[in-house]
């Protein structure tokens, strides 16, 4: 190829969009003379995998032991390592592709623990709050961008990447504390759902912006169809197709086919919707619902956690890669103003909207501060703008730096809203100074860490025995409900140390924990064992599984409900068939026995109240 080829490629790269700087780099690898073939070839992927796994085997540790998120240590990780630190990866594009992989098993384990009762209660938020953050959000970062010279095709896509927040990042944070199934989880979950979905309409405005800006809303309606036919096509598939495909492999009791079969689907899924155009999280989150209410839940589950684990950690890896010091030093006073702008931004209006929907203020405001920071979105949004010429290379480059500041914020926002939400609480009714107060005359009481269905009958079969009862619950309105009705119901969280210790629990007979998400009830279990190592502690558990765990950590009593559930609705099945009040007792006794042995308990509970319903009756 001719050298005058080459260097008007030259001049089209520096003045035009990244695709032709990749078109200048295959010019120059077939215009350059060709060498001799070396004698060895080194294995690039299988290099760049042993750089990955020692970066983070030595840089993760290291923070986690100065207390620091393990997020920010895989986020350094990434930047040391990267093109703009020591260049000790080569395929960086190919890098960051796997590494999404690590949003997807994260996206379809989230589904995986949502039944759709649950998901049925989340639509207020999904297509309520999500749509209004979504809109709200973007329409004023679009406002800000026209101000500051954009056109407005530019200032759609800058308002609208910007609008997004990171699943990965808030999601994964959730899940180590424990609070993907609180009240506050909910809301931040739906948030994040519907901005992925929002990335289908944003994917088609910037692609008919960068070709055919007269064709915008046919790029909408397509856009539209292909989303309703893949979410379609995946609700038939899990109903008919996947269920079924389980029952089959689990009957060859083959665990490797087993776990082929589960990354086939999350993969084949992820394929698929790539394909539609549409976000491959959402798939996989739907992939992952439809498998939520199935017998196959838990080993699925199992099958996937070391693999996302490790892809989700290559994730954040790949994160700090895109950090570049060279854009940041010389551009670092507008930088971090446009960080702060955009978190101040973001918390702000995410904090007015949950209070438009009733949300209480300390729930707000950290949902808020949960939200404030770029997504990964962002990155694809906005690559493809640059790709499409719709934004400047310069300007996308700055926009996806504040965009990775912003997300490497996300353990200290997170941390923020934490403790706006614990200072709001003391002054807010039915919060930590009302707990306190209310609490000083309490002694040889009962604690109760949570408040739904289980909690509320646990106080009703307390207050028939006359005993007296404490209960805290991070679910407002369940908090306000039980407080209009004059109960010592109170908002906090049960594993924190404030809390418990405003509960009077060091002067309490017992405590129980009704919460059903394993995680949280085994924060507060440790919590309450690290103060109060001899008090009675009755744990509900929702099955048999992190029983032993619950055991292990000190609970007094466990109680599966599905075990007890399952004993008291056949003991009325038998009474219902005419069988005698003995029979059906040493039947339920033996059918206990067997199952909480079978769980590896000790021993069973020491009360029956299956075979006293079935006696009562």
């Amino acid at each position: 190829m001719q050298s005058g080829s080459v260097a008007q490629c030259e001049e089209q790269a520096n003045s035009r969009s990244p695709c032709n700087r990749v078109k200048l780099k295959t010019l120059h690898r077939f215009s350059d003379p060709p060498m001799a073939a070396p004698a060895f070839h080194e294995p690039v992927m299988l290099r760049d995998a042993i750089v990955f796994l020692l970066a983070a085997i030595v840089v993760v540790p290291l923070f986690r032991r100065f207390g620091i998120n393990a997020v920010i240590g895989y986020l350094v990780a990434g930047a040391i390592i990267g093109p703009h630190g020591f260049a000790l990866v080569h395929e960086v594009e190919g890098t960051y592709r796997l590494a999404e992989l690590g949003v997807v098993f994260m996206l379809f384990s989230i589904g995986l623990e949502l039944s759709p009762e649950r998901l049925r209660v989340m639509a207020r938020y999904v297509f309520g709050l999500g749509v209004a953050q979504v809109v709200v959000t973007g329409t004023v970062l679009a406002a800000g961008a026209l101000a500051l010279g954009a056109n407005p095709g530019q200032a759609a896509v800058i308002g609208g990447a910007l609008a997004l927040s990171s699943t990965a990042f808030v999601l994964q944070l959730l899940s180590q504390r424990g609070e993907l199934h609180t009240h506050f989880g909910r809301v931040v979950l739906s948030v994040l759902l519907l901005q992925d979905l929002a990335v289908v309409p944003g994917l088609a405005v910037v692609t008919a912006l960068g070709s055919q800006p007269d064709a915008l809303a046919e790029a909408l309606a397509i856009a539209a169809a292909k989303a309703l036919a893949a979410l379609v096509l995946i609700l038939v598939a899990g109903r008919w197709v996947l269920r079924p495909l389980y029952r089959m492999i689990a009957g060859t009791r083959s665990p490797e086919l087993f776990a082929a079969v589960t990354l086939l689907v999350v993969l084949g899924t992820t394929w698929g919707m790539m394909h539609a155009g549409l976000s491959t999280a959402l798939g996989a989150f739907l992939a992952g619902l439809m498998l939520a209410g199935t017998e196959y839940r838990h080993q699925i589950e199992a099958d996937i956690r070391p693999a996302r684990g490790l892809l989700l950690g290559l994730f954040f890896i790949s994160i700090g890669m895109l950090v570049d010091s060279r854009t940041i030093t010389p551009r670092l006073p507008e930088i971090l103003v446009a960080t702060a702008l955009l978190v101040f931004c973001k918390a702000t209006i995410m904090t007015a909207l949950c209070r438009l929907f009733r949300l209480p203020l300390p729930l707000a405001a950290t949902v808020g501060l949960h939200l404030a920071q770029g997504g990964e979105f962002a990155f694809v949004l906005i690559s493809l703008a640059m790709a499409t010429a719709v934004l400047p290379v310069q300007a996308g480059q700055f926009l996806l730096t504040v965009v990775a500041i912003t997300m490497a914020l996300t353990p200290l926002l997170g941390e923020i809203g934490r403790r706006a939400q614990s200072w709001l609480e003391q002054r807010a009714p039915g919060g930590l100074a009302s707990l306190a107060s209310e609490a000083e005359t309490f002694t040889d009481h009962v604690v109760i860490a949570g408040f739904g269905r289980v909690g509320h009958t646990i106080a009703a079969i307390l207050d028939a025995r006359k005993i007296r009862w404490i209960a805290v619950d991070l679910d407002p309105p369940n908090v306000a409900a039980a407080r209009a009705q004059g109960l010592p119901v109170f908002f906090g969280d049960a594993s924190n140390e404030v809390i418990i210790h405003a509960t009077k629990i060091e002067q309490a007979r017992a405590a129980v924990i009704t919460l059903d998400a394993p995680v949280a009830t085994a924060s507060v279990l440790r919590m309450i064992r690290s103060e109060l190592p001899d008090i009675p502690v009755v744990v509900r558990a929702h099955d048999t599984e992190n029983m032993d765990e619950l055991l292990r950590n000190g609970a007094s009593q466990v109680m599966p409900e599905t075990i007890e559930s399952s004993l008291l609705l056949g003991g009325m099945v038998l009474q219902t068939l005419g069988e005698s009040d003995a029979k059906i007792e040493e039947a339920i006794g033996n059918l206990r026995q067997a199952a909480y042995q079978a769980s590896g308990s000790p021993g069973v509970p020491t009360w029956r109240p299956a075979s006293e319903m079935s006696k009562r009756q």
